[in-house]
């Protein structure tokens, strides 16, 4: 995923009321953007830290400005949760992903289950896979990447929703994406959500597969890596 302007560069005054945050532009404008992220973004909302922003004024946009990635001193994190169903949709539609390569039909927000909507859905013939996408920001002092960053109890109703997809016969995964380059493997945070991490062992006892790509980060674009170790 290439963007299409080039991103505006500013430093991190203070994200606040989960969707918003302060920017002081590199010309001194101070900005209020919209914080595509609903976590807690711990490990990555230091105030001070350098910050890119895509800018889209519209009509109908209150905030024209989105944050997109914060530096931390060592790599780039991108911040945006919308980033990566477009990265893994573009990979999958690449062939870039052994795994998932056999499809011949990618749709997205297709419903699904108890009044939910699949990230990804492959297709061929009457076979399916399911594919949950989640985007991952947290890194700990241990140098592992975790995931959830705060409780989630819509990331449990995902994996309940991919567990039945199993029961039923048909493929499902779960796929992080790391978008930060300075851990060296993931774990679900246990010590955060331990019902997450509880829920994510049993999908994968279930049969749902893990899967967790780290992402390549920088102001001109963001794409899909390569595969990082599991510790479930």
């Amino acid at each position: 995923m290439q963007f299409t302007e080039p991103l505006r560069s500013g430093t991190l005054i203070k994200r606040y009321k989960r969707f918003l945050a302060d920017v002081r532009l590199d010309n001194g404008r101070v900005i209020t953007a919209h914080c595509p992220n609903s976590g807690s973004m711990k490990s990555c909302k230091t105030e001070g830290w350098s910050v890119r922003l895509s800018h889209n004024p519209g009509p109908k946009r209150r905030y024209p400005f989105t944050w997109e990635m914060i530096h931390n001193g060592k790599c780039w994190i991108g911040i945006n949760t919308g980033v990566p169903n477009k990265i893994v949709y573009e990979a999958i539609a690449g062939r870039k992903i052994d795994a998932l390569s056999d499809y011949t039909t990618i749709r997205k927000e297709v419903p699904y289950g108890k009044n939910s909507r699949v990230d990804l859905l492959l297709e061929q013939g009457p076979l399916l896979c399911y594919i949950e996408v989640k985007n991952v920001t947290l890194v700990e002092d241990d140098g592992c990447y975790y995931f959830p960053d705060s409780v989630t109890g819509r990331g449990r109703k995902h994996l309940l929703e991919l567990m039945r997809c199993v029961e039923q016969r048909q493929r499902a995964v779960m796929f992080f994406v790391i978008q930060r380059s300075d851990g060296t493997r993931f774990k679900p945070a246990a010590h955060i959500d331990p019902a997450y991490a509880e829920t994510l062992r049993t999908a994968q006892q279930a049969g749902v597969e893990m899967m967790a790509y780290r992402a390549d980060v920088s102001p001109e674009g963001i794409t899909l890596s390569h595969k990082i170790e599991i510790e479930i």
